[in-house]
């Protein structure tokens, strides 16, 4: 039988039952709380948080380092409009979100990292009714950013069509916590021995990775990204787009899966990997089967502008 515990043997428990990664887990802010914490063991989010248990809430994931933080302003942007999108009111105003989002990444006490910031429906039920919560939950997690060694992007990565398809257009565009589908293209990636997924629209058109914008350069030169109708417009991208403009032509089309295998570069675009050249795509050989020189040059670029343009944690 299992014992029937109280309140001190929940938290002597709780307190020393490890935690998987814990390491890497530095500071968080609990909204329920009002208080920043570093124990990585008390980092809990209630069961009957409607974001837990019905994928009921928005995030966004950044990136801090050398004192600063990266895009703050486009992030708090996106995630105001997914919140909007599912009618789910934000607990602070844009204001204090962003002080409180610079204050974890402080309270880490590491020089660079990621924060992600959660906004969920709230507890108080487990029913699919969104009147059983009285106030939307803030959950905000600064975590340790472990550097990918500099071959990953001097060699490139490879990648493969992932089996599960894209998510429907209206979902697509909502940076909602309901990951199941980029889970699974993940997962599905990895068992093909790629590493990582892109996903098609039911017309067969490129969508996007599993947590990555896909762009490439056509055999003419031009950059290409394709139509977001089945894709979340990311931070990175926006910012790859405006400086791909400064260099060359910039062209928004759909994307047939044909086009990978005849195209000069693909290229991922994400937060954590800024710019990534795909040299191999369903095991074919992609370009000339090394990261070409716009994929190198952006991500040259997203480097600097990061270091230029990073907004300082400690406020003057």
């Amino acid at each position: 039988m299992v014992e029937i515990g109280n309140e001190q043997l929940f938290w002597e428990r709780l307190q020393a039952t490890p935690r998987p990664g814990e390491e890497n887990f530095l500071a968080f802010y609990d909204h329920r709380l009002g208080a920043i914490f570093t124990n990585p063991r008390l980092m809990l989010i209630p069961l009957d948080d409607h974001l837990v248990h019905r994928g009921d809430g928005v995030f966004e994931a950044l990136r801090f380092e050398d004192g600063a933080i990266y895009q703050l302003g486009e992030h708090l942007l996106r995630l105001e409009r997914s919140a909007g999108a599912i009618e789910l009111a934000l607990p602070l105003g844009k204001a204090e979100l962003d002080d409180l989002i610079r204050q974890v990444c402080l309270a880490s006490g590491a020089s660079e990292g990621n924060v992600m910031v959660f906004v969920g429906r709230g507890p108080g039920g487990f029913t699919l009714d969104t009147r059983e919560c009285p106030q939307s939950s803030l959950y905000i997690a600064a975590k340790r950013f472990v550097r990918k060694p500099e071959s990953f992007w001097t060699v490139g990565v490879s990648a493969v069509r992932t089996r599960i398809p894209a998510k429907q257009g209206w979902m697509s565009q909502i940076k909602s916590v309901n990951y199941l589908p980029n889970v699974l293209m993940k997962k599905d990636a990895v068992e093909q021995g790629a590493d990582y997924p892109l996903c098609f629209d039911g017309d067969g058109f490129l969508a996007e990775g599993s947590t990555e914008n896909a762009v490439l350069v056509d055999r003419d030169g031009v950059f290409v990204v394709p139509e977001l109708k089945n894709a979340l417009m990311g931070t990175t991208l926006k910012r790859a787009m405006s400086m791909a403009e400064g260099f060359m032509p910039v062209s928004t089309r759909p994307v047939p899966e044909s086009e990978l295998y005849d195209c000069r570069e693909i290229i991922l675009l994400g937060t954590s990997i800024d710019a990534v050249g795909v040299v191999r795509y369903n095991g074919r050989v992609v370009g000339d089967g090394v990261p070409g020189p716009v994929g190198l040059r952006l991500r040259g670029l997203l480097v600097a502008d990061r270091k230029a343009h990073g907004q300082r944690l400690r406020q003057a």
